[in-house]
């Protein structure tokens, strides 16, 4: 089976399995959406939602999050990972969206890249789910996700971005995004998986990686 086979039948299964796969961080426009997945880095999707209601409570629009004071978002949001740097990077990416866009979160990844807090991933994640445009965000989970299958041979994930782009059309990329992480976290987590009973990886894994995963179950 090609790489470009495989990857069509891991598509079908991802229909078939999440054929209308949620947005698994709280949110009603790009700038909470912005928000959350600048919460999100070393921090559970779960804690993340738990956070959000009392800080957008306070400040939901650029405007307000920017005239918030530092100490109020970090009090908010103190249960995430990195809350300290989070909330000078918030309050910052505030100031500057009203300063450079107007109030608004732009839709291009590189005026997004150039707030503070905001990454290729976060700021792929924004495009593609808050505005429909073509881009594929890949974190660490989509990236193990695409080695295990063989769909990618990069060492990082900018090189599985590169692959995973090449092997599905770029109208499929949000949905496969969502796709991947609600597989990953329901059938393929990074510890204690069993491959053969992965709806994918039982036959999409490389023979060796399936046979390391079946050793190591036996041991």
């Amino acid at each position: 089976m090609t790489r470009r086979d495989k990857a069509r039948r891991i598509q079908a299964e991802l229909d078939a399995l999440f054929p209308e796969p949620a947005v698994p961080l709280g949110h009603v426009d790009p700038f909470t959406l912005l928000c959350a997945v600048m919460l999100s880095a070393q921090t559970t999707d779960l804690r993340v939602n738990q956070v959000t209601p009392a800080l957008f409570a306070r400040a939901s629009t650029p405007a307000a999050l920017a005239a918030l004071p530092e100490r109020e978002i970090l009090a908010c949001i103190r249960t995430c990972g990195l809350a300290p740097t989070k909330a000078r990077n918030l309050r910052r990416m505030a100031e500057l969206l009203v300063e450079r866009h107007g109030g608004v979160v732009p839709r291009a990844l590189e005026a997004l890249e150039a707030l503070p807090g905001v990454g290729h991933k976060t700021a792929s994640v924004v495009v593609s789910q808050a505005f429909g445009e073509p881009a594929f965000p890949v974190d660490t989970h989509i990236h193990r996700l695409a080695a295990r299958w063989g769909l990618s041979s990069g060492r990082n994930v900018v090189a599985t971005e590169r692959d995973l782009k090449k092997l599905f059309a770029p109208e499929s990329w949000g949905k496969l995004h969502l796709q991947l992480i609600w597989f990953g976290r329901r059938y393929c987590p990074a510890r204690g998986h069993d491959a053969a009973a992965c709806p994918i990886c039982s036959w999409a894994a490389p023979r060796r990686r399936r046979a390391r995963a079946a050793g190591g179950r036996s041991g």
